[in-house]
């Protein structure tokens, strides 16, 4: 069974840093471009940030120079570092290869307030 259980979120202040963590049982990582994607309240969810294998990324232009996404083949994990948070990152964070019809996980979610 596929499995996608991401963690690592919570309240953050304006201008913090979170580390979000993806772990993947069910499937291996290495055929798959992995995104983070996010969903505010009220909004559709959009992509973050994605990395393929071979650990080329792309980046949304709303988090380019905050967000670093990497990978873990190995341990199956794929990682979300988010620096500089800004209240409208608030949302909950989800991971899931960008292609395919997988189930999503129960995301996790991050608070940026003051």
């Amino acid at each position: 069974q596929v499995q996608f259980v991401e963690s690592g979120g919570g309240l953050v202040q304006p201008g913090g840093s979170l580390r979000l963590s993806c772990a993947v049982s069910g499937i291996s990582l290495n055929p798959w471009i992995m995104g983070w994607y996010r969903q505010a309240p009220g909004k559709q969810r959009e992509l973050v940030a994605s990395i393929t294998g071979g650990r080329d990324t792309y980046y949304g232009d709303f988090v380019k120079g905050r967000f670093t996404i990497s990978r873990d083949n190995t341990l199956t994990t794929v990682f979300l570092q988010m620096n500089s948070l800004k209240p409208e990152d608030t949302a909950v964070y989800y991971c899931n290869p960008i292609t395919g019809n997988w189930p999503w996980g129960q995301g996790t979610q991050v608070n940026v307030s003051s």
